[in-house]
């Protein structure tokens, strides 16, 4: 079988990752696991730096919570690197398996034992008011949320479906997220579990000061379209999976729709989400 070559993405922030480290580097060399560290860690490890091409690593695996998790498969994801977590944080739904698995999960990899998974993103455009494209484009693992940038007004937001009205909402803001990340913001927000594996998105209000608005969950392929409402008094600021990306201005419009990228998702176990569910949510109440 041909030696797998990891690169390893940890958030020495933490001092959990930070002491079990060491111990994951020579589990990776027990199991005949190549690896390859980010530019800052790789001297100091005796460790191949990690590529920035397609092909640089087979695998890259995330040791931290969930932050870090995203952080590292948003730069796969453009790369089309299967990506893996060992969870060292609080619940930890991207990542597969928790810290005290670390060594069981490296002798699976290492044999092969695993199955790949491919979730559904979204991407976002922001249409200036002059009609151009060249503005903000992204694309979000788990949510797009646009949000109040003055703490002390109510942001008035329309939303359009297939450019058909849908909706004006008086709120702190709307999540825009995808299955994978209904577990995250939209749920705090008061927004339905989805299982990861639907394609569609899920649309929930922020502190919605109207109690009819309701989250709404529609098909991914559809078009999604949020401008400012004329009576709103503020910019809003539209940020992907927690990282501010730009504002969103009186006369402009953010378009979201399905990404033609995908998240390659490693997964070791058959444990189903409704275990998950349980584990992570209520029995951490």
């Amino acid at each position: 079988m041909k030696k797998i070559c990891l690169g390893l993405f940890p958030n020495m922030k933490i001092g959990k990752v930070k002491e079990a480290f060491p111990a994951i580097l020579r589990g990776c060399d027990t199991n005949g696991i190549a690896v390859r560290l980010p530019r800052n860690l790789a001297a100091a490890y005796g460790k191949e730096e990690a590529g920035d091409g397609p092909h640089a690593f087979d695998a890259a695996v995330s040791l931290g919570g969930d932050g870090t998790f995203l952080r590292m498969a948003r730069d796969m994801v453009l790369r089309d690197i299967p990506v893996f977590g060992i969870n060292f944080g609080h619940l930890g739904f991207l990542a597969e398996v928790d810290s005290d698995r670390a060594q069981e999960s490296l002798r699976s990899l290492s044999a092969g034992r695993f199955k790949e998974e491919r979730r559904h993103l979204l991407q976002m455009e922001v249409v200036r008011a002059d009609g151009s494209r060249d503005g903000c484009t992204e694309l979000a693992i788990n949510e797009f949320v646009a949000a109040r940038d003055n703490l002390s007004t109510i942001n008035h937001v329309g939303l359009w479906i297939n450019h058909k009205p849908s909706g004006h909402y008086a709120a702190d803001g709307l999540v825009i997220s995808t299955a994978t990340g209904s577990t995250a913001y939209s749920l705090s927000a008061g927004g339905p579990l989805v299982e990861p594996g639907l394609d569609v998105m899920i649309i929930t209000p922020i502190a919605c000061h109207n109690l009819s608005s309701r989250p709404l969950v529609i098909p991914a392929s559809e078009l999604v379209q949020l401008q400012l409402m004329p009576e709103n008094l503020s910019d809003m600021v539209i940020s992907a999976d927690g990282q501010p990306l730009c504002p969103l201005r009186q006369g402009e419009r953010a378009e979201i729709t399905r990404s033609s990228r995908t998240l390659r998702l490693i997964r070791l176990t058959d444990r189903d989400y409704y275990e998950t569910w349980q584990e992570k949510l209520i029995r951490n109440m």
